[in-house]
């Protein structure tokens, strides 16, 4: 990320958060133990989380860092990396002169640089456990996170005794770009998002810290507004997939009783990645009265699921909205489906997927 000519402020720039005034502090922490916050032996003097834990152990020599615990350490060794790290509107204009060549060479581009700037944290991300397994289904992809830091004890405690801040209002809204952080809140010194247009509204495309799946990545709304599944859901999924089509693009459904994400702010999540249920084939095929354009049918897989196929974006989401529609009213006792509950509705409505392939016809899955 930097030039020969940016080394002195760089240094000068590290000097200053470890509240040290020459270069003594930072040759005393590289003699001591490799051993990084987390108790794992670090060896490669160049790999960004082995220096970053040897400039923390430095800051608490000199009291920059009140405590080792997990939390502190994530928002030090943030405020390390922010300092370091492209100001939003050259990050723009990067990503602006790569998209011309290709959207696939400016997300390839960003990435990598969410990684070399930690705040894709590449040495958790290894944590993870990723494997296939053979089902009646297909080979299903199955996962065990790791990547996201336990909760730690000492924050836990300190953050209940912090005054409540509504600022940001959620770890999705754009006031998250270059915030500090605090104790009950995530630093993104080093966080940086990309302006984009989705269904003639402004929206921001930036990637999971906690990568789950390839260049996952989260594509969330201008405003702080709360999540719905409707035509106008449709229509920003298809938007988006025209935008990277190299991409899918999906919603959580916007029922909290499902286990939705941030439901409170509007958003989706894509990648570039092709899981199981894409794979799948469609067992039953369906004929659609009124939509002769669109292919459907009932995809084999363990939950109820249509596959909607056309290059006309309008009968797709026309078709979508009313499969939505009905599906919300559906009850069926006899199998114990039920529409609602004392007016609380239980139909999960996602996770809805779409994929622009190569041949630019739309596939969708609900």
């Amino acid at each position: 990320m930097l030039e020969e000519t940016d080394r002195i402020w760089a240094y000068n720039q590290i000097l200053m958060i470890l509240q040290a005034d020459s270069s003594e502090t930072l040759a005393e922490a590289d003699t001591d133990s490799r051993t990084s916050a987390h108790g794992e032996k670090e060896e490669d003097a160049e790999d960004i989380a082995g220096i970053l834990d040897r400039l923390c152990s430095a800051a608490l020599k000199t009291g920059a860092l009140s405590d080792d615990g997990v939390v502190s350490h994530d928002l030090f060794d943030t405020k390390l990396m922010g300092v370091l790290t492209p100001r939003p509107a050259q990050v723009r204009a990067t990503f602006a002169r790569r998209y011309a060549q290709s959207p696939e060479a400016a997300t390839d581009w960003f990435y990598e640089f969410s990684q070399d700037t930690n705040y894709i944290r590449r040495d958790r991300i290894r944590r993870d456990v990723k494997w296939v397994t053979k089902t009646e289904y297909g080979e299903l992809d199955i996962t065990i996170n790791l990547s996201k830091p336990e909760k730690d004890p000492k924050a836990i405690a300190a953050a209940r005794n912090m005054p409540q801040s509504a600022y940001p209002k959620c770890q999705l809204c754009v006031e998250n770009e270059g915030y500090a952080g605090r104790l009950n809140h995530p630093a993104r010194e080093n966080h940086r998002i990309i302006p984009i247009t989705i269904n003639n509204n402004p929206w921001y495309f930036q990637y999971s810290p906690y990568v789950y799946y390839n260049e996952h990545c989260i594509v969330f709304n201008s405003q702080h507004v709360p999540m719905r599944i409707d035509a106008a859901a449709f229509r920003k999924l298809l938007d988006f997939v025209k935008q990277f089509p190299h991409y899918f693009v999906g919603s959580n459904a916007n029922l909290p009783i499902v286990g939705g994400s941030i439901l409170s702010h509007d958003h989706f999540q894509g990648g570039h990645y092709t899981f199981a249920m894409e794979k799948a084939e469609i067992e039953t095929p369906l004929v659609c009265s009124g939509y002769p354009d669109v292919e459907a049918g009932i995809v084999k897989w363990p939950l109820s699921a249509i596959r909607l196929r056309s290059a006309d974006d309008d009968a797709l989401v026309h078709l979508a909205e009313k499969i939505l529609t009905a599906w919300r009213g559906y009850s069926d006792p006899d199998a114990f489906i039920f529409a609602e509950t004392d007016g609380e509705p239980h139909m999960r409505t996602g996770q809805n997927h779409y994929r622009s392939s190569i041949d630019l016809t739309k596939k969708m899955w609900i």
